[in-house]
């Protein structure tokens, strides 16, 4: 049968039956031959080889069903005559595809071998790797450029996911499409040129999507969008699996739903979008875009990659005006890349340089004044360290443009499972943090987002019944106070009802009432673990697992979170960040022979008392009356269990620590200044000490413990002493 065309492969295909097993594998191997040896156009090969794929089935008896197999078999025969008239014409990636799958059908009978084996070649076992979802790294590949690859092709997909998302929001914006397409384009080129295969097939069917979006051949709905953004993910996935092959022993695993995501993107077809039959996730109903994207900032532009193969630089995706896009271009120009470790480095030298400078200043030589000119150098040099120490500082931080990019993303899956209509605002994305900080700042402002539009805002109808527009509005706002990064998240939803959470607690037994309790002590109970008010769990919250995580996360980092809110009219998360770990500005105090550092972003005032504001209350023990507010007294001598302290406030001071209902006075000797320390660790020696942070090297080359207020007012609160004293003496 090798001389068998189309036509009577049709022809002959009617005079079979299932039972015909003999004539069916033989139809089944013309048809592979049609296929493999070129003796069809080229468009209508992978007709050719879906037909032998499918009528494999049906020799095998793997067919789920015969009649409908026989159909199948047939009208890709039909398509394939078609074809090869030239009305209809495939992408080259379906030819590739179904070239491939007939392959891996055909030899499926060979006997299965061990890739360990050794007497196996290695294009035998590239081949059977591929069957089973695995790829490797070229043989040559270059390992000195992948690192510098997987990290900028991250950065274009990044940015291609903030555009897609302005472009869902403004389906005419030009630029957000230029920027996405010329994203994937860079992928494409540079990974082709490194023999990433894989990934250069897969970029290309993307860039030709938005190509058509581009030439205006299709519009960008949602379905669109969905496997645009679907796509993005892909690529994130793909540089994963390089990254894992790179650190490994070459192997590539490749990601689930590659292939089929593969054709749905070369097989796109706007007609049947609105059924999402041709997407590869399930529909999702037909509602306006859920998420309208505003920022107060024009979105930066991608950086053409250094290994790319295209010169074509990569457009802003929004307007910008002549001076900023100077800015920016000349930005770029001065930009290098340095290796987070080497930098990390930099700053522990620094900090070390600090130490020694304050020690060194701290001499009691200069204390006599018999030195001017020394120490005038040494003043001089002073100021050279601290300038030093700060830009040193500076390289470290970055902006939270990245983190609030990836929630926009958040808010649009999210909105979208929940059926809900919500407008996504951020503000000051251009605020800098410590680039440790981000990384653990993400995920609780994931979660954060995430139950906002789950939970708090409320769904079109109902919030049409409550008089308020259909659109719900999420807002995220950054920026900086008393030395602190403030970042704020609002939402107009529901609000927290405080009888619903009291009621709640009082089940789980965490309180017994809420009598004495403030607003602000109510809502704090929603970080207890396990803790949930949502009167339904669904797969994207509700079962109290999160903001236990959340607070625990954001107090490694010396941060923390405050709740306002209102039934009604939606909530308030405020969180408050140091700008760095590695600098700690603080108040040193003395108590007995012993110097601690009080951070000043929880201090608000000192003062001596009068006898007439001190008293003690049953129940509460020793307060103080500030203003009309009695604030509890924590001695920290008794705390810490250290000797020849001031036993009595009439003789030391009070330091009023602490925010809103939380305020706490500290007992302390002395003041001995305001002081910029570098943060360290307290060591293996000593682990972690309730109430203490860390400590700083002093200028007289003491060690200063750095109290964690939080923890302090905790710890006297359990009336548990520290060990700090005890560990001391030991490890002495």
């Amino acid at each position: 049968m090798s001389s068998l065309n189309l036509d009577d492969a049709a022809t002959l295909l009617m005079q079979l039956e299932a039972t015909d097993t003999a004539d069916l594998t033989m139809l089944r191997e013309a048809l592979t031959d049609l296929a493999f040896e070129n003796r069809v156009p080229h468009r209508a090969q992978p007709f050719v080889a879906r037909a032998a794929r499918v009528l494999g089935t049906i020799v095998n008896g793997t067919a789920p069903d015969i009649p409908a197999a026989f159909a199948d078999v047939s009208t890709a025969i039909e398509e394939a005559m078609r074809a090869s008239e030239g009305s209809v014409s495939p992408s080259d990636r379906i030819v590739a595809r179904e070239l491939e799958s007939t392959a891996a059908a055909v030899t499926a009978s060979v006997p299965a071998f061990s890739l360990d084996a050794p007497d196996v070649s290695f294009e035998q076992k590239r081949s059977a790797q591929h069957d089973v979802g695995i790829d490797q790294l070229p043989d040559d590949a270059d390992r000195d450029l992948l690192p510098d690859f997987i990290t900028e092709s991250n950065e274009c997909v990044v940015n291609s996911e903030v555009a897609l998302l302005q472009l869902e929001a403004f389906p005419d914006d030009e630029e957000a499409v230029n920027t996405v397409f010329r994203a994937f384009h860079t992928v494409k080129g540079t990974s082709a040129f490194l023999g990433l295969s894989r990934i250069a097939a897969f970029a290309h069917e993307a860039e030709s999507l938005l190509s058509r979006v581009r030439d205006k051949d299709i519009a960008y709905t949602k379905g669109c969008a969905d496997l645009s953004l679907r796509s993005a993910d892909m690529m994130k996935a793909l540089l994963v699996s390089v990254e894992t092959g790179l650190n490994g022993d070459g192997t590539l695993p490749i990601p689930d739903g590659y292939h089929e995501l593969l054709d749905a993107l070369a097989s796109y077809d706007p007609k049947r979008d609105a059924d999402g039959v041709m997407l590869p996730v399930a529909p999702v109903p037909a509602v306006a875009s859920p998420v309208a994207l505003i920022a107060t900032d024009d979105l930066l532009p991608l950086r053409s990659s250094s290994l790319a193969t295209s010169s074509a630089p990569l457009a802003a995706p929004s307007a910008n005006t002549t001076a900023n896009k100077a800015r920016v271009e000349s930005n770029a120009d001065a930009t290098i890349r340095v290796r987070t470790d080497r930098l990390d480095r930099l700053i522990d030298m620094v900090g070390e340089l600090v130490i020694a400078q304050s020690m060194i200043a701290g001499d009691d030589l200069f204390g006599a004044g018999k030195h001017h000119d020394l120490l005038r150098k040494v003043t001089h040099a002073g100021k050279i360290v601290r300038e030093l120490q700060d830009l040193s500082m500076s390289m470290r931080m970055v902006p939270l443009r990245a983190t609030f990019q990836k929630l926009t993303r958040v808010v649009r899956d999210t909105s979208s499972k929940a059926h809900k209509t919500v407008q996504f605002v951020t503000d000051g994305d251009d605020v800098e943090i410590d680039r440790n900080m981000v990384d653990v700042l993400g995920d609780p402002l994931v979660h954060m987002v995430r139950n906002a539009v789950d939970h708090g805002v409320e769904g079109p109808d109902e919030r049409v019944a409550n008089g308020k527009p259909r659109l719900g509005v999420v807002r995220l706002h950054a920026y900086h106070a008393s030395g602190n990064v403030v970042v704020e998240l609002k939402d107009d939803g529901r609000g927290l009802h405080r009888d619903k959470i009291v009621k709640k607690a009082v089940e789980k037994g965490l309180i017994e009432s809420d009598k004495g309790m403030t607003d602000s002590d109510v809502f704090n109970l929603i970080f207890a673990p396990g803790f949930s008010t949502a009167d339904q769990i669904t797969d994207i919250s509700g079962r109290g697992v999160g903001m236990d995580v959340v607070r625990r996360n954001l107090e490694t980092i010396r941060g923390r979170i405050d709740i306002t809110s209102a039934p009604g009219k939606g909530t308030t998360f405020a969180i408050r960040l140091p700008l760095t770990l590695a600098v700690t500005d603080g108040m040193l105090v003395r108590v007995g022979d012993e110097r601690f550092i009080v951070p000043l972003t929880h201090i608000h005032m000192s003062f001596r008392p009068e006898p007439s504001m001190l008293s003690t209350i049953v129940g509460r023990g020793e307060v103080v009356l500030l203003r009309g507010e009695l604030l509890p007294i924590i001695r920290l001598h008794q705390l810490f269990d250290v000797r020849g302290a001031v036993q009595s406030p009439l003789d030391g001071l009070l330091m009023i620590v602490g925010d809103g209902d939380r305020r706490t006075a500290l007992l302390v000797d002395d003041l001995l200044g305001q002081q910029q320390v570098v943060a360290k660790t307290l060591g293996d020696g000593l682990g972690k000490v309730p109430g203490v942070s860390g400590g700083a090297i002093l200028g007289d080359g003491r060690v200063g413990l750095i109290l964690d207020v939080t923890e302090t007012v905790a710890l006297a609160q359990s009336h548990e002493p520290s060990p700090v004293r005890r560990d001391r003496q030991d490890a002495a």
